[in-house]
């Protein structure tokens, strides 16, 4: 199955009553609903997807020195994506910049879609991963 997650970072100064009274309904260039949009979606075969919330990411790479790092985030809501033919993958965001998750199982695969706050100062280190920067490892921001 298929599975697509798209993000979005909301504009809190949209107004519904404007798009209402001078767009039909819709968002404009003076009244935007979010900021940016990510769209990605899987390319294998997606077997589940779970939710998990309040749970912990592992981040883990290589500083520029060659040495590894991981490091312990707390506090995600993430959804694991559970391929047949490739390693579980994780995308999600702290709980503190969440404004509203979804998922949707379809008959042709799953869709996720995250919607954060906006505002709210956050890092991207690899794509569908977004943490509040309060929360991200201060080991990583020298």
């Amino acid at each position: 199955m298929k599975c697509y997650i798209q993000c979005f970072q909301l504009n809190e100064l949209y107004s519904q009553e404007q798009a209402d009274a001078q767009n039909e309904g819709k968002p404009s260039s003076d009244n935007i609903q979010y900021h940016w949009e990510d769209d990605m979606s899987i390319s294998s075969s997606v077997s589940d997807v779970k939710e998990l919330n309040n749970s912990e990411y592992i981040l883990q790479g290589t500083f520029a020195d060659g040495n590894d790092f991981t490091f312990s985030v707390p506090k995600m809501r993430l959804f694991e994506i559970t391929s047949s033919d490739a390693p579980i993958c994780y995308v999600g965001a702290s709980e503190s910049i969440l404004h509203s998750v979804d998922l949707l199982k379809e008959d042709d695969g799953f869709k996720i879609t995250i919607i954060l706050k906006d505002l709210e100062p956050m890092a991207n280190p690899s794509p569908g991963v977004y943490i509040a920067s309060k929360e991200f490892p201060k080991d990583l921001t020298r």
